[in-house]
């Protein structure tokens, strides 16, 4: 195997894995922004604050459940 091989694919590892560490980052910023916009918009057509909170609260467990669900596959690659 070349060198030039192996320096160009741990380059490429390295920059997958940069990406995978901003988005992991990045993510609760993200779900808890798009759940202020998401409240914002139903109290806007009429939906009382109470009922707007408990629905956006299914972003935050469907968040929760990815994150799980990538740990879990991290480990079991072994």
């Amino acid at each position: 195997m070349k060198i030039q091989t192996v320096v160009i694919g741990g380059a490429h590892l390295t920059k997958l894995a940069l990406s995978l560490i901003a988005a992991w980052l990045t993510l609760d910023w993200k779900v808890r922004r798009m759940r202020r916009a998401f409240e914002k918009q139903l109290i806007r057509v009429g939906m009382s604050k109470k009922d707007a909170q408990r629905l956006s609260a299914q972003f935050a467990k469907l968040k929760d459940n990815v994150k799980n669900a990538v740990k879990g596959s991290m480990f079991r690659i072994r």
